[in-house]
């Protein structure tokens, strides 16, 4: 199936957004604009004034910036200013009145806002340690733990009484700096690489507050600050709208493939021809192959699926179809439905990191094929020893785990793969359309009856004799094929 053409980087737009804004090439300079070297020394006036009023500690100063420093070039209107210069120094001080408590796990870093901060009355409620930086609306929380994760927010802008953790640098530019352009630019991949560099220790890798304050920042004129903050603001909201309507509109997808195969699976979607040949027939013949192979000892005589009823039968289905048990379909070949021996208690010297076997895994199974993510190898000694879990190029493979029942195509490359436990292949006969197998599969028709017999609670999941033992509705071969050429007409429609 061809990808979505809405499809679209989100991630990568913000980020190229913010690294032009950073290079002052977002929005154009004003030749008006007080320059950034004019703005620093009132912001060295701020400080000694704050200092000199007690409101805020001396600091040691910060080392002067040499050239090889500045990553790149900015406008002659901007300056280079380590962060440290631009911002007032954190207050730890335990608070000793009931306050609203901020701390990493209260920032939702998809959205970069806090999402969870938690009420704490004091003197009912235990007062985590960390609970020592006082906040003020709209200052800049910056983990040190992981700052690759961007747990990066603004402080809500109420009147509530805030305190953060000292999980957080806490940012509070001078009043002659915008809040929100420093936002911006520590979330931008500038700052983020500059700091996963820096981080240290191995359980909770972290950064030294010294760290942020001693990164070098472009700097420009306050108006200009005010400009690229509102445009990134413009662009990113446009790119919310964007994400929504992509969403909206594979949501429409999803619909619309759910209602062509559910037309399809009923007889609904083409005619029936009268000179096909019916299933009964291409059943008779799938029997007849399988015995013919067991009376050769090709291959191992199996027990025989149970019948099926007329109270399994979800709906009906044309004259010349038939009810078919998937475990029935299979190719008659040795472990034509197979599963895999991969969970979590699989020994680490079974793993490999070289391009060995590919194990499938359930984030492989995309909603629309197979899905490159996740790449994880084993050996290829270590498959002889699972070699009925191997599963090929052109094989089916369907998940066990949510969304159970999703099958899609292994990609016809020139690679070994082996299946996980969360997957089961399925090697369709070859009186068979795989294409059509592979729909009547993901159709409501079968997954309906894998959710409905879906066991656990936390993962809930199926089995390898649950998918054998689960019926599909099967048209004539002739009709098979006319079914898949006209789902993927009309699906092709939605991509255009």
């Amino acid at each position: 199936m061809k990808t979505n053409s809405l499809d679209f980087d989100a991630q990568a737009l913000r980020e190229k957004i913010l690294d032009l804004a950073m290079r002052g090439k977002l929005v154009p300079q004003d030749p008006n604009d007080e320059p950034a070297s004019v703005l620093l020394e009132k912001i060295k006036a701020e400080k000694a004034e704050l200092i000199k009023e007690k409101k805020i500690k001396k600091t040691k100063p910060l080392p002067p910036i040499t050239d090889d420093e500045k990553p790149f070039d900015i406008p002659d209107s901007w300056e280079w200013v380590r962060l440290g210069d631009v911002i007032k120094p954190e207050v730890h001080k335990k608070p000793t009145k009931n306050f609203t408590y901020i701390d990493i796990a209260s920032v939702d870093n998809k959205k970069n806002q806090i999402a969870n901060p938690n009420k704490i009355n004091i003197a009912k409620d235990k007062i985590a340690s960390r609970a020592r930086q006082e906040l003020d609306s709209n200052d800049i929380l910056f983990s040190v733990v992981r700052p690759y994760l961007k747990n990066i927010a603004l402080v809500p802008d109420n009147d509530e009484y805030k305190v953060g953790s000292t999980g957080f640098y806490v940012l509070k530019p001078f009043k002659l700096i915008s809040r929100k352009y420093i936002f911006y630019l520590v979330l931008s991949e500038y700052v983020i690489s500059k700091m996963t560099q820096k981080m240290k220790g191995d359980n909770s890798p972290s950064i030294r507050k010294g760290d942020l304050q001693g990164l070098i920042i472009p700097l420009p004129p306050l108006s200009e600050q005010s400009r690229i903050a509102a445009k990134i603001a413009q662009l990113f909201a446009l790119l919310r709208k964007v994400e929504t309507s992509t969403r909206q509109y594979a949501k429409l997808q999803t619909l619309l493939k759910s209602k062509v195969l559910d037309l399809a699976m009923r007889g609904k979607l083409v005619k029936q021809d009268p000179n096909d040949e019916p299933a009964s027939v291409l059943l008779e013949k799938i029997k007849a192959e399988k015995q013919e192979l067991i009376k050769e000892k090709k291959i191992k005589k199996t027990k025989p699926l149970p019948p099926i009823t007329d109270d399994e039968k979800p709906f009906a289905i044309p004259d010349s179809w038939e009810w078919i048990r998937l475990g029935d379909l299979v190719a008659p070949v040795e472990y034509a439905m197979a599963d895999g021996p991969f969970g979590s208690n699989l020994k680490k010297a079974d793993y490999t990191d070289q391009p060995e076997v590919r194990i499938v895994q359930l984030s492989n199974i995309g909603e629309n094929g197979w899905k490159d993510d996740n790449v994880k190898y084993t050996t290829f000694e270590h498959l002889k020893l699972i070699q009925r879990s191997e599963v090929f190029p052109g094989n089916i493979v369907i998940a066990k785990m949510m969304p159970a029942g999703r099958a899609i195509l292994i990609p016809n490359k020139d690679k070994k793969y082996v299946l996980s436990s969360d997957a089961v292949k399925f090697i369709p006969n070859d009186l068979l359309n795989k294409q059509f197998l592979l729909d009547a599969i993901n159709s409501n028709a079968y997954r309906n009856q894998v959710n409905q017999k879906l066991q656990g609670t936390t993962r809930p999941r199926t089995s390898l004799k649950k998918l054998k033992n689960f019926i599909l509705p099967t048209p004539p071969l002739e009709e098979q094929e006319r079914i898949t050429r006209e789902i993927s007409e009309l699906l092709a429609l939605t991509l255009m």
